[in-house]
């Protein structure tokens, strides 16, 4: 999944995000968060097969669809204000591993013709059972709780992980060297669009809610993943079957990503 070498950089969509974020309507930031040493593998599916468990129309690439698993830590989240008292309160989900199944949609963010670009999440594995509890009731989020197991040591040039569901057999498991040197997503590449988006629609008991985030561009490289055990997504994603590794990228990450309130859509 080569981004081919250009001198354009992807700055584009971070800086409409930013605007979306700060202009949209869904207040200042709400919280913020470090995001830290974030792979992410890309599967292409057929795109009819993965419609019926999306409830937006995906958004396809050269009309194909696709779905990424984004392993990350999230670290040291926090509302943008209220001081100690209110970090002192999200102390408890502040900080942990992650597992995001996505995929790319598009959606009517009102009663105009206006569409916007973003992702929604299949599912999501992360370790902390106060937050799985949260995830849905407060962003619609379709939260599982997991053991999660992950040792990005880009600095010594490799990565791996184990990702488990707490009350299933199966796992996700996975090594790939990396090397630098990390760069933004070229202008208009498949990278470009697998990487860079801005926002979340969720839908949890009928209820369609969007909600926004902002980080610079990703610095990123390609990674040659191998896939050593998949059976945790055989086990829960029915759309998997046929699907196909298609590519990786690592980044090491971006401190104090904005993230919004969630608002009906």
């Amino acid at each position: 999944m080569s981004s081919m070498a250009a001198p354009l950089k992807s700055w584009l969509p971070s800086a409409a995000g930013r605007e979306r974020l700060l202009q949209g309507g869904l207040g200042e930031p709400l919280l913020t968060a470090d995001w830290e040493r974030v792979l992410m593998l890309h599967y292409e599916v057929d795109p009819t097969a993965l419609q019926p468990w999306v409830p937006f129309p995906l958004d396809l690439h050269e009309g194909r669809a696709y779905v990424s698993l984004v392993a990350f830590t999230m670290r040291d989240m926090a509302p943008r204000r209220g001081g100690r008292w209110t970090s002192w309160m999200l102390r408890p989900i502040a900080t942990h591993e992650f597992l995001n199944v996505r995929t790319y949609v598009r959606s009517h963010v009102g009663e105009g013709p206006d569409v916007e670009e973003g992702i929604h999440f299949l599912h999501e594995w992360l370790p902390n059972r106060l937050a799985v509890g949260l995830g849905r009731p407060v962003f619609g989020l379709p939260y599982r709780l997991g053991r999660l197991r992950y040792d990005h040591r880009h600095e010594e040039g490799e990565l791996t992980g184990c990702v488990e569901d707490a009350y299933s057999t199966g796992c996700l498991r996975y090594r790939a060297p990396v090397s630098g040197p990390f760069a933004s997503c070229v202008a208009g590449s498949l990278t470009e669009f697998l990487m860079e988006r801005y926002s979340a629609f969720t839908e949890w008991l009928g209820w369609k809610r969007r909600f926004r985030i902002w980080h610079p561009p990703w610095p990123q490289v390609e990674v040659v993943p191998e896939v050593l055990d998949d059976r945790l997504l055989r086990g829960h994603c029915a759309w998997f079957e046929g699907a196909r590794l298609r590519g990786a990228h690592y980044s090491p990450g971006s401190p104090g990503v904005w993230m919004s309130r969630p608002s009906k859509i």
